[in-house]
């Protein structure tokens, strides 16, 4: 009984549980049915209704076209794509990136790894302390390194190289005589007066009216005088036909010689239909005789052959900077254009180079004891380089210059000379190689190669670290595309001039005036005031310094008094 009861509850319970859920999901049907019938309206508008460009996402009519003649002529894909990458920022970007990523030469890696490794397999060598004697210790010299000796500016071109050339062409004179028979018939435009036909009959024959005569007298007058005419007909038409008109019978046949002369100028179809070729000039290489006999004809001409020549332009794809990517060492800058043009047609890119490193003979050491060397730069030791002497020394260099530097009549220091050199763009002589490349010897050599001897003294000072790269600018273009370009120097008395101009106006800022006007002003006493010495890298000048430097007399007299106290030991025998 309990059990039937509870399968009454239960079933009821389902019951009342069950009538909500039917009547969510009948209200839910509705209004999907409800739902979908407000859509189809506008289904059926949109089903009919043409589309229009507004209403499509993301549809642009001119980029649509532009894609439509791109698929018309595939070959202009890769141009248009080549033309558009050089002003697309995303892509400048993405080669700007990777133009400026660090790059380490695997040799100069290698060479510190095994420095380091050298050290560190018997650091008591390098490091040993003081003798128990109190004796000066040994100085031990250190594992070669590689050192840089600075950078330099090197450019190279890329862009559109234009090849002139020249073509010659030969133009005769074709003479061509020929005979031919003429049929001559009379006629006039009253039709069948005095036994002529109409002129008109003749129409469409090959005929033509070469003349007229008087036509017939229709009335006579005497007088005691004379007999003359009061009343002339109609004048009579003289046609020359190339063919017999059967109708009619000529009053005369005749030959004709005629002469025909025409240019063949088959030789000059290539150079002619060329765009790139312009024709410079024409002249007469055949004019005697002037009179020739052809076919048994004597014909008179001018001339009778003359002579084309045209100046042609090939434009090509072209870039001249493997040698320096090649390198691996250099890191690029920027790239500028060197023409007005858009798109620019020539390009100029710019890198950062080291300066090889050059054997000066000096070796670097460790010594224990109480001193510490490094190229003959010895300090009481500490156990760390100071590099502050070194500062210290080129401020004070720096200041004794600035007194020999000071232009007094523009109250200016650091003046420097504008310089200037040429270079073929993509070609073989090159007049502004300095910093970075050996020097030619001989300037003879160089002039006789088509340099000037200024760009030869240009070259040797820029060798020296004399001088700072203003910037170039194109000195000659044709078409667009340059091809003849100038580097603009500005040249100092001493390589610390010249550091102190090109990290001095970064710090103002005073950045280089354009390369065709820039003139290498010097700093102001306010703008010399504002510049920090000792935030500005020396390195390029450290070398001259140790080179120069010798042992302080200090160091001198304290080996001098060890060697005295060695020598007295020895004497005595303790």
């Amino acid at each position: 009984m309990m059990h039937r009861l509870l399968l009454k509850a239960a079933a009821l319970a389902a019951c009342l549980v069950a009538a909500p859920v039917a009547a969510q999901q009948q209200d839910a049907k509705e209004d999907g049915k409800s739902f979908g019938q407000s859509l189809r309206g506008d289904a059926q508008r949109a089903a009919q209704t043409p589309p229009e460009a507004a209403d499509l996402p993301n549809y642009e009519p001119n980029a649509v076209r532009d894609l439509e003649r791109l698929a018309d002529n595939p070959d202009r894909i890769e141009s248009s794509a080549a033309a558009a990458a050089t002003t697309h920022q995303g892509y400048r970007a993405m080669r700007d990136s990777i133009a400026n990523r660090a790059r380490f030469d695997s040799e100069e890696i290698e060479d510190v790894i095994a420095r380091s490794l050298a050290i560190n397999e018997t650091p008591l060598d390098y490091t040993s302390g003081m003798s128990v004697t109190g004796s000066q210790g040994a100085c031990v010299p250190l594992p070669p390194g590689s050192a840089s000796a600075g950078t330099y500016t090197a450019t190279c071109n890329s862009g559109t190289r234009i090849e002139q050339s020249a073509g010659q062409c030969t133009v005769p004179l074709i003479a061509n005589v020929s005979q031919r028979q003429q049929w001559h018939y009379l006629c006039n435009d009253t039709g069948g007066s005095f036994g002529h036909p109409w002129c008109s009959a003749f129409d469409g024959n090959s005929c033509r009216i070469t003349g007229y005569r008087p036509g017939p007298c229709l009335q006579w007058r005497d007088n005691q005088f004379t007999h003359y005419c009061t009343e002339p007909g109609d004048p009579i038409a003289e046609i020359s036909c190339d063919a017999p008109d059967n109708r009619f019978t000529p009053y005369a046949v005749t030959t004709d010689t005629e002469v025909d002369t025409a240019l063949d100028e088959s030789q000059c179809t290539g150079l002619g239909n060329n765009a790139d070729c312009a024709l410079e000039t024409e002249i007469c290489t055949d004019s005697f005789p002037q009179t020739r006999i052809i076919d048994g004809v004597s014909v008179s001409r001018s001339c009778w052959e003359w002579q084309r020549s045209y100046s042609c332009v090939t434009r090509s794809a072209a870039s001249d900077c493997a040698e320096i990517e090649d390198q691996g060492t250099c890191r690029f800058l920027r790239e500028e254009c060197l023409t007005d043009g858009t798109p620019c047609e020539t390009w100029e890119r710019i890198y950062e180079c080291p300066l090889p490193a050059g054997d000066t003979g000096t070796t670097q050491y460790v010594c224990d004891g109480d001193v510490y060397c490094i190229d003959g730069s010895c300090e009481t030791i500490e156990r760390n380089a100071n590099d502050e002497f070194k500062d210290a020394v080129t401020a004070l260099h720096a200041m004794d210059e600035a007194r020999g530097a000071f232009d007094p009549d523009t109250l200016t220091l650091f003046r420097g000379t504008r310089n200037t050199c040429s270079s073929k763009v993509f070609g073989v002589l090159n007049c502004c190689k300095g910093k970075g490349f050996p020097l030619i010897p001989g300037i003879s050599l160089l002039v006789a190669l088509g340099c000037d001897r200024e760009e030869v003294l240009l070259h040797e000072r820029d060798a020296q670290g004399l001088c700072a790269y203003a910037g170039t600018y194109c000195s000659k273009k044709f078409l667009g595309v340059c091809l003849t370009k100038k580097k603009a120097y500005c040249c100092f008395e001493s390589k610390l001039s010249r550091i102190l101009q090109e990290q001095g106006r970064k710090q103002l800022p005073k950045p280089w005036d354009k390369p065709r006007e820039e003139q290498c002003e010097g700093f102001t006493l306010d703008e010399f005031a504002q510049l920090d010495l000792s935030q500005m890298d020396f390195s390029e000048v450290y070398a001259e310094f140790t080179e120069a430097a010798r042992l302080p007399d200090e160091l001198e007299t304290s080996v001098l008094i060890q060697q005295k106290i060695e020598d007295y030991y020895a004497r005595s025998g303790q």
